[in-house]
Protein backbone atom coordinates (compact mmCIF):
# COMPACT_ATOMS: atom_id res chain seq x y z
CA UNK A 1 0.00 0.00 0.00
CA UNK A 2 1.36 3.42 -1.02
CA UNK A 3 1.03 5.69 1.96
CA UNK A 4 2.40 9.38 2.62
CA UNK A 5 1.59 10.06 7.13
CA UNK A 6 -0.60 7.14 6.47
CA UNK A 7 -3.26 8.10 4.41
CA UNK A 8 -4.16 6.10 1.38
CA UNK A 9 -3.51 7.46 -2.20
CA UNK A 10 -5.74 7.97 -4.65
CA UNK A 11 -5.71 9.21 -8.56
CA UNK A 12 -8.44 11.43 -9.94
CA UNK A 13 -9.14 11.62 -13.71
CA UNK A 14 -8.54 15.93 -14.92
CA UNK A 15 -11.43 17.06 -17.05
CA UNK A 16 -10.75 18.21 -20.20
CA UNK A 17 -12.11 21.15 -21.38
CA UNK A 18 -11.01 22.16 -25.29
CA UNK A 19 -13.70 24.47 -26.11
CA UNK A 20 -12.78 27.77 -24.31
CA UNK A 21 -15.74 27.50 -21.37
CA UNK A 22 -13.43 26.99 -18.46
CA UNK A 23 -10.94 29.88 -19.72
CA UNK A 24 -11.45 31.96 -22.55
CA UNK A 25 -9.01 30.57 -25.38
CA UNK A 26 -7.34 27.91 -23.83
CA UNK A 27 -7.55 24.42 -23.47
CA UNK A 28 -7.85 23.21 -19.88
CA UNK A 29 -7.97 20.40 -17.70
CA UNK A 30 -9.84 20.93 -14.31
CA UNK A 31 -11.29 18.79 -11.50
CA UNK A 32 -14.11 20.29 -8.94
CA UNK A 33 -12.39 20.57 -6.06
CA UNK A 34 -15.70 18.91 -4.06
CA UNK A 35 -14.14 15.76 -5.17
CA UNK A 36 -10.90 16.67 -3.36
CA UNK A 37 -12.35 17.60 -0.04
CA UNK A 38 -14.58 14.28 -0.11
CA UNK A 39 -11.73 11.82 -0.23
CA UNK A 40 -9.40 14.40 1.75
CA UNK A 41 -11.74 14.76 4.38
CA UNK A 42 -12.00 10.66 5.13
CA UNK A 43 -7.94 10.76 5.09
CA UNK A 44 -6.99 9.95 1.30
CA UNK A 45 -4.08 11.81 -0.62
CA UNK A 46 -5.65 12.90 -4.21
CA UNK A 47 -2.74 12.65 -6.69
CA UNK A 48 -4.13 14.28 -10.22
CA UNK A 49 -3.92 12.53 -13.43
CA UNK A 50 -3.66 14.37 -16.58
CA UNK A 51 -6.10 13.59 -19.23
CA UNK A 52 -3.71 11.43 -22.23
CA UNK A 53 -1.31 10.73 -19.73
CA UNK A 54 -1.28 6.88 -20.84
CA UNK A 55 2.17 5.95 -19.21
CA UNK A 56 1.26 2.84 -17.12
CA UNK A 57 3.64 4.03 -14.30
CA UNK A 58 1.11 6.55 -13.55
CA UNK A 59 -0.58 3.93 -11.49
CA UNK A 60 2.27 3.31 -9.84
CA UNK A 61 2.25 4.58 -6.04
CA UNK A 62 -1.62 4.74 -6.39
CA UNK A 63 -4.41 2.41 -4.19
CA UNK A 64 -7.10 3.36 -5.75
CA UNK A 65 -8.50 5.44 -8.72
CA UNK A 66 -11.42 8.39 -9.23
CA UNK A 67 -13.41 8.69 -12.36
CA UNK A 68 -15.34 11.94 -11.98
CA UNK A 69 -18.53 13.03 -13.62
CA UNK A 70 -18.36 14.95 -16.95
CA UNK A 71 -19.52 15.50 -20.32
CA UNK A 72 -22.01 13.21 -22.35
CA UNK A 73 -20.87 10.52 -24.43
CA UNK A 74 -21.79 10.29 -28.58
CA UNK A 75 -25.54 9.60 -28.94
CA UNK A 76 -26.29 7.04 -31.35
CA UNK A 77 -29.18 8.55 -33.36
CA UNK A 78 -30.03 12.16 -33.37
CA UNK A 79 -32.31 14.42 -30.51
CA UNK A 80 -32.84 17.67 -32.39
CA UNK A 81 -34.79 18.88 -29.26
CA UNK A 82 -31.53 18.13 -26.97
CA UNK A 83 -28.45 19.78 -26.71
CA UNK A 84 -25.32 17.44 -25.75
CA UNK A 85 -22.17 18.38 -24.37
CA UNK A 86 -19.45 16.03 -25.54
CA UNK A 87 -16.79 14.96 -23.38
CA UNK A 88 -13.74 14.92 -26.03
CA UNK A 89 -12.97 12.09 -27.66
CA UNK A 90 -9.44 12.02 -26.31
CA UNK A 91 -10.42 12.35 -22.75
CA UNK A 92 -12.88 9.26 -23.66
CA UNK A 93 -10.34 7.15 -25.31
CA UNK A 94 -7.81 7.79 -22.88
CA UNK A 95 -9.75 6.98 -19.74
CA UNK A 96 -10.52 4.13 -21.33
CA UNK A 97 -6.94 2.94 -21.35
CA UNK A 98 -6.40 3.88 -18.33
CA UNK A 99 -9.73 2.09 -16.58
CA UNK A 100 -8.13 -1.08 -18.80
CA UNK A 101 -4.99 -0.73 -17.02
CA UNK A 102 -6.56 -0.17 -13.69
CA UNK A 103 -8.45 -3.66 -14.52
CA UNK A 104 -5.79 -5.67 -15.04
CA UNK A 105 -3.47 -4.13 -11.92
CA UNK A 106 -7.01 -4.82 -10.20
CA UNK A 107 -6.64 -1.24 -8.76
CA UNK A 108 -9.98 -0.10 -6.64
CA UNK A 109 -11.95 2.07 -8.92
CA UNK A 110 -14.68 4.47 -8.23
CA UNK A 111 -16.54 5.63 -11.48
CA UNK A 112 -19.32 8.84 -10.76
CA UNK A 113 -21.45 9.91 -13.21
CA UNK A 114 -19.56 9.97 -16.47
CA UNK A 115 -17.29 7.47 -14.68
CA UNK A 116 -19.70 4.66 -14.24
CA UNK A 117 -20.81 5.32 -17.92
CA UNK A 118 -17.37 4.86 -19.05
CA UNK A 119 -16.97 1.84 -16.93
CA UNK A 120 -19.88 0.52 -18.53
CA UNK A 121 -18.87 1.20 -22.25
CA UNK A 122 -15.11 0.49 -21.98
CA UNK A 123 -16.58 -3.02 -21.38
CA UNK A 124 -18.95 -3.44 -24.57
CA UNK A 125 -22.08 -1.97 -22.30
CA UNK A 126 -24.91 0.46 -23.90
CA UNK A 127 -26.23 3.79 -22.85
CA UNK A 128 -30.08 5.64 -22.88
CA UNK A 129 -28.58 8.42 -24.94
CA UNK A 130 -31.43 10.93 -23.76
CA UNK A 131 -33.51 9.66 -21.27
CA UNK A 132 -37.02 11.80 -21.53
CA UNK A 133 -36.75 10.75 -25.50
CA UNK A 134 -35.75 7.11 -25.04
CA UNK A 135 -37.24 6.15 -21.62
CA UNK A 136 -40.42 8.54 -21.92
CA UNK A 137 -42.02 6.73 -18.85
CA UNK A 138 -38.70 7.45 -16.62
CA UNK A 139 -39.12 10.48 -14.19
CA UNK A 140 -37.04 13.67 -14.10
CA UNK A 141 -33.39 12.62 -13.52
CA UNK A 142 -31.92 16.11 -13.74
CA UNK A 143 -32.90 17.43 -10.19
CA UNK A 144 -32.65 21.08 -9.29
CA UNK A 145 -30.66 22.59 -5.94
CA UNK A 146 -30.71 19.72 -3.37
CA UNK A 147 -33.61 17.79 -4.25
CA UNK A 148 -33.09 13.98 -3.84
CA UNK A 149 -35.31 10.68 -5.26
CA UNK A 150 -34.98 7.01 -3.78
CA UNK A 151 -33.13 4.57 -5.09
CA UNK A 152 -32.79 0.90 -4.22
CA UNK A 153 -29.71 -0.95 -3.64
CA UNK A 154 -28.68 -4.78 -3.74
CA UNK A 155 -28.36 -5.52 -0.05
CA UNK A 156 -25.57 -7.91 -1.21
CA UNK A 157 -23.74 -5.44 -3.01
CA UNK A 158 -20.85 -3.72 -1.44
CA UNK A 159 -21.96 -0.45 -1.90
CA UNK A 160 -24.64 -1.92 0.40
CA UNK A 161 -22.12 -2.80 2.82
CA UNK A 162 -20.28 1.23 2.35
CA UNK A 163 -23.57 2.86 2.82
CA UNK A 164 -24.77 1.05 5.50
CA UNK A 165 -28.14 0.45 3.89
CA UNK A 166 -30.52 -2.46 3.75
CA UNK A 167 -31.57 -1.57 0.34
CA UNK A 168 -33.12 2.12 0.43
CA UNK A 169 -31.22 5.29 -0.40
CA UNK A 170 -32.02 8.66 -1.46
CA UNK A 171 -29.45 10.21 -4.12
CA UNK A 172 -29.04 13.69 -6.31
CA UNK A 173 -29.91 13.34 -9.98
CA UNK A 174 -27.80 15.68 -12.32
CA UNK A 175 -28.10 13.22 -15.48
CA UNK A 176 -30.06 12.74 -19.11
CA UNK A 177 -27.70 9.94 -20.07
CA UNK A 178 -27.80 6.36 -18.37
CA UNK A 179 -26.71 2.55 -18.41
CA UNK A 180 -28.45 0.54 -20.60
CA UNK A 181 -26.72 -3.06 -20.25
CA UNK A 182 -23.86 -2.37 -17.47
CA UNK A 183 -20.98 -4.19 -20.16
CA UNK A 184 -18.95 -7.60 -19.52
CA UNK A 185 -17.88 -8.16 -15.98
CA UNK A 186 -20.74 -5.63 -14.51
CA UNK A 187 -23.81 -6.09 -12.52
CA UNK A 188 -26.83 -3.67 -12.25
CA UNK A 189 -27.01 -3.38 -7.86
CA UNK A 190 -29.25 -0.15 -7.66
CA UNK A 191 -32.24 1.25 -9.75
CA UNK A 192 -34.89 4.61 -9.38
CA UNK A 193 -38.02 3.60 -9.19
CA UNK A 194 -38.38 4.10 -12.14
CA UNK A 195 -36.06 1.46 -13.49
CA UNK A 196 -33.63 3.72 -14.38
CA UNK A 197 -29.94 2.15 -13.18
CA UNK A 198 -28.68 4.24 -10.42
CA UNK A 199 -24.92 1.62 -10.27
CA UNK A 200 -23.42 -1.02 -10.90
CA UNK A 201 -20.22 -3.47 -9.35
CA UNK A 202 -17.50 -5.71 -11.01
CA UNK A 203 -18.35 -9.18 -9.96
CA UNK A 204 -15.31 -11.43 -9.10
CA UNK A 205 -11.85 -10.37 -6.45
CA UNK A 206 -11.69 -6.49 -8.64
CA UNK A 207 -13.19 -3.51 -6.23
CA UNK A 208 -15.14 -1.03 -8.96
CA UNK A 209 -18.11 0.75 -8.17
CA UNK A 210 -20.43 3.12 -10.65
CA UNK A 211 -22.80 5.32 -9.40
CA UNK A 212 -24.87 7.28 -11.61
CA UNK A 213 -25.55 10.40 -8.28
CA UNK A 214 -22.99 13.03 -7.24
CA UNK A 215 -21.84 11.63 -3.79
CA UNK A 216 -19.42 14.80 -3.24
CA UNK A 217 -22.04 17.11 -3.42
CA UNK A 218 -24.52 14.87 -1.21
CA UNK A 219 -25.13 15.77 2.69
CA UNK A 220 -22.24 14.72 5.04
CA UNK A 221 -23.09 11.32 5.96
CA UNK A 222 -23.59 9.93 2.76
CA UNK A 223 -20.87 11.25 1.25
CA UNK A 224 -18.67 9.80 4.23
CA UNK A 225 -20.12 6.88 4.45
CA UNK A 226 -19.34 5.95 0.49
CA UNK A 227 -15.78 7.62 0.43
CA UNK A 228 -14.64 5.81 3.33
CA UNK A 229 -15.75 2.66 2.29
CA UNK A 230 -13.59 2.95 -1.20
CA UNK A 231 -10.83 4.71 0.95
CA UNK A 232 -11.17 1.01 2.76
CA UNK A 233 -11.46 -1.48 -0.28
CA UNK A 234 -8.07 0.55 -1.01
CA UNK A 235 -6.45 -0.17 1.73
CA UNK A 236 -7.15 -3.87 1.20
CA UNK A 237 -4.28 -3.78 -1.66
CA UNK A 238 -1.45 -4.97 0.10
Amino acid sequence: MSRVADKISIGISLTLDKTGTVREGRATQYIDELYIRSLQDVGGLVRLIPTGSLDEELLDGLDGLVFPGGGDFPPSKKYPLEEFVLAPPEQRSADAELLKKARKRKLPVLGICYGMQLMATERSGTLFDHIPADLPEAGNHKLNGNKLHDIFIESDSVLARWLGTHGHAQVNSRHHQAVRDPGKGFRIIARALDGVVEAIEAEGPWTAIGVQWHPEEMPEPHRKKLFRGFLAACGRLN
